[in-house]
């Protein structure tokens, strides 16, 4: 017989003995309900249809929990293959990924980071998984307008357009105690709003260690430094213009860029290339881009992608700083672990240092700009962080924040990055 007709056959008869077994289990099951445990049966189900035919999945099989609700096909077939679970049950089940599901991983990558979405009926997260506690964003705030209050009393002026320039802050408003910080709960709940479905654990989130790590340039300004590019470029505020790269994400990015430049000497290359077309691809598509970018240009020591999160209409933010109204913004980590550990094939040998850059980055922004920082969001995948050490990965207001806020929080970013890659801030 041509092997090339026998193929589909066999195909057919392993697709009719799964489909046969799991009627039939589902039938049993009915029957044996009121039973505990699985009965005569459904083993003798098990002896007449999987042990002939299907013996890899009935060892797969045994001893898993039937606790997973779902059809009878998603439970009978599907939650066999490991790619799957990501989607089925993404906080259980990961440690069975494999070198064959990478590729599947960078997608879902893709729409994973979003899943904090405006679509209320899709959001998993409570308020205090998505942004800082109640009670501390305003005690931050307080210590800012407190703070700012005090200087316009030792500077006054006339009102006037020079009054509403931003002036980077000389000196901090408010200090952390550090030694209150030692224990990890106490750290986390200061810093962190950890995803369900990730843990970061102590070995990885210690403040001594994370302060300690030297996030400063070493290069010169000869060459590029510092590298700003979007996986999601087409992100736009509630008064961006679409098409004009002057406004949106982009706009933003290149505001950035200007400051950096401008203000502080930093040799900058913005990228403005264009990842997401289709979204759930955008993080395994810019990947090859920036791995080039990064070998064409080895000066370059920090790496920014720049985004704007996204919130329910009714959570807009936005602070007064220096009587300019301010969008927030928040640092994002990805981890490459899940709460049952590591995700092997999306290694990140600079997690560390990802962790420590946006710590020192987070610290900074309390002491000297208080509520402008939301807490660090800590989730599971990679999120094309393992490409530099100094990765930042930041959200930059909301879809319902507009560009003159933006812009305004674009200038205290700038002189928070400066003082921790100059190494003038964090104190060690």
């Amino acid at each position: 017989m041509d092997i090339k007709k026998k193929i589909p056959r066999i195909i057919l008869i392993l697709l009719a003995a799964i489909s046969l077994f799991f009627v039939l289990k589902e039938w049993v099951q009915e029957k044996e309900k009121t039973q505990k445990g699985q009965g005569p049966l459904l083993d003798w189900v098990k002896e007449m249809v999987m042990e002939p035919y299907l013996p890899v999945i009935s060892r797969m099989n045994e001893g898993k929990s039937s606790a997973f609700q779902g059809d009878m096909l998603t439970r009978g077939v599907l939650l066999e293959y490991p790619v799957f679970l990501f989607y089925l049950e993404e906080a259980d089940d990961q440690e069975y990924v494999t070198e064959s599901d990478y590729a599947r991983l960078l997608v879902l990558e893709g729409s994973d980071e979003d899943r904090k979405s405006i679509d209320e009926g899709d959001l998993e997260y409570g308020d205090d998984a998505m942004h800082l506690e109640q009670g501390m964003e305003n005690e931050l705030l307080k210590e800012n307008e407190r703070y700012l209050s005090e200087q316009s009393q030792e500077n006054v002026s006339d009102e006037s357009e020079e009054a509403i320039l931003f002036q980077p802050a000389a000196e901090k408003s408010f200090r952390y105690q550090w030694e209150g910080l030692a224990d990890y709960d106490e750290l986390i709940k200061a810093f962190y709003a950890v995803d369900s479905t990730t843990k970061a654990g102590e070995d990885l989130l210690e403040a001594k260690e994370l302060l300690s790590r030297d996030m400063r340039i070493h290069g010169s300004a000869e060459e590029p430094q510092i590298l700003i590019y979007h996986t999601h470029s087409q992100e736009a505020f509630v008064d961006s213009i679409p098409g004009d790269e002057n406004s949106g994400i982009l706009g933003a990015g290149e505001y950035l860029a200007s400051v950096l430049r401008e203000r502080y000497g930093y040799n900058v290359l913005h990228h403005t290339a264009c990842y997401d077309a289709d979204r759930d691809y955008a993080y395994s598509n810019s990947l090859p881009e920036i791995e080039q970018l990064l070998k064409d240009n080895p000066s370059i020591e920090v790496v920014i992608d720049l985004h704007r999160d996204a919130m329910p209409a009714d959570r807009r933010l936005v602070m007064n700083l220096q009587g300019r109204p301010t969008a927030q913004f928040m640092f994002f980590n990805g981890l490459s672990r899940t709460r049952k550990g590591e995700i092997s094939y999306l290694e990140n040998p600079y997690l560390e240092d990802n962790l420590a850059f946006s710590f020192q980055m987070q610290t900074v922004c309390n002491e000297y700009y208080p509520g402008i920082a939301r807490r660090i969001y800590l989730k599971a995948y990679r999120y094309n962080m393992h490409l530099c050490p100094k990765t930042l990965l930041i959200e930059l207001g909301a879809q319902n924040n507009t560009e003159e806020e933006i812009h305004n929080a674009c200038d205290p970013l700038a002189h928070v990055l400066h003082m921790v890659l100059s190494g003038k801030e964090p104190e060690r």
